[in-house]
């Protein structure tokens, strides 16, 4: 598996849940140190997903093309 496939299936969604939980963080009443860091999670998801989502999905074996979603909407 590839660092472009391995980004794909891993490291950009993760980078989203990060920053959903972020958000789930600095919205609750429960833990100030959860609230606290809140912002920082979010921060660290948002720049992560910028990273990310710049890298190009991997090309398929011999067309030069970048590999699409058969069920995307375009």
């Amino acid at each position: 598996m590839s660092f472009r496939a391995i980004n794909q299936k891993y490291l950009e969604p993760g980078s989203q849940v990060l920053m959903v939980l972020g958000i789930v963080a600095l919205c609750q009443p429960w833990n100030m140190a959860l609230h606290t860091y809140g912002l920082t999670i979010i921060l660290i998801g948002l720049i992560g997903f910028n990273i990310t989502s710049k890298i190009a999905p991997e090309e398929e074996a011999g067309t030069g093309h970048a590999a699409r979603n058969p069920g995307a909407q375009h």
